[in-house]
């Protein structure tokens, strides 16, 4: 299964969040409340001057809904994110995991660019969240700074997604390391060494394994600054022959990197090989599709070959 998951704009995670439509707290008082069950709630500070701190935003979603419906939380902006990580929210939801027995879809940080840049969210350690949800499906992380993933085991978790300007290699060996049995959907966004992207190939070396990872049908390593590099190393990769899409997309691949994948195991098992911002000149994008008949290649947003030098998608 390939998961329906929202494109690269935050702003889209202000109306719709894992299949469901994002009510904003607090409700207005002269609509009739929607079910619980029935949307993603969006907990958030400094959003219409409502609350000024995500505490106030918390407290009114614990006093006014009916939290053992809720599927799916959608947390925004907190107060001052580019000074303070996300600790204290995760301490508030881990505090309360008894009467949220239904979450099943969790996004931290989901901000617009107004609201932070995505390099200036601080983030911290987000297994706690695992470890106090273990029926979670869906775990979704914006921001890069400070964050941490080290090895851990999670049963139910379906969808893991990291959209970072830069991702610590910690956070790549740590999903590699870890035992996650039900994961369908693997998405990193590796970013720029700039704004803390210190991961390299070598790090994604036990994910490539796929030894903990049976389940996997979908593998982004994505807005990849080493994308020829790590394409030579997916091209050998095991998991590979057991997924139904492959993103490399957002990133700097370009005729060294497609040549490694054309040059590799079989890729025609696929349903979708995404490969769009890239590097590619024309006669190896045609050569891609030839090769891949009865995939979806995705091209498009091919950048200049002549600039001086090649960028990601995002990165500040």
């Amino acid at each position: 299964m390939i998961f329906d998951i929202q494109p690269t704009n935050s702003e889209d995670y202000l109306q719709t969040y894992a299949g469901l439509p994002v009510a904003s707290t607090p409700l207005d008082e002269e609509e009739p409340p929607p079910d619980a069950g029935a949307v993603a709630w969006r907990l958030s500070a400094n959003e219409g001057d409502d609350f000024e701190e995500i505490s106030e935003s918390f407290d009114w979603f614990f006093d006014n809904v009916d939290t053992e419906k809720v599927k799916a939380i959608v947390v925004g902006e907190w107060e001052d994110c580019y000074d303070t990580d996300s600790a204290p929210i995760l301490a508030r939801l881990a505090e309360h995991a008894d009467r949220l027995p239904e979450l099943r879809s969790l996004f931290l940080g989901a901000m617009t660019w107004e609201q932070s840049e995505i390099s200036w969210i601080q983030q911290c350690d987000v297994t706690p969240l695992l470890q106090a949800y273990p029926k979670l499906e869906r775990l979704e992380v914006r921001g890069g700074s400070g964050l941490a993933f080290p090895p851990v085991r999670h049963d139910a978790l379906r969808v893991l997604r990291f959209e970072t300007g830069g991702l610590p290699g910690e956070v790549a060996r740590g999903v590699g390391r870890s035992d996650l049995p039900a994961l369908e959907h693997l998405e990193l966004w590796f970013g720029v060494e700039d704004y803390g992207g210190d991961s390299a190939v070598n790090d994604c070396a036990d994910l490539l394994s796929g030894d903990r990872l049976p389940a996997l049908r979908y593998l982004g390593l994505q807005n990849c600054p080493f994308a020829d590099e790590l394409a030579a190393a997916v091209a050998a990769a095991p998991v590979v022959a057991r997924l139904e899409a492959l993103s490399l997309s957002m990133g700097s691949i370009g005729d060294e990197g497609a040549e490694a994948l054309l040059s590799g195991q079989p890729l025609t098992h696929l349903r979708r090989l995404d490969l769009h911002h890239h590097y590619l000149s024309e006669a190896m994008a045609e050569r891609l599709r030839a090769a891949l008949p009865g995939v979806d290649v995705r091209l498009d947003d091919r950048r200049s070959r002549e600039e001086d030098w090649r960028y990601v998608t995002v990165s500040e």
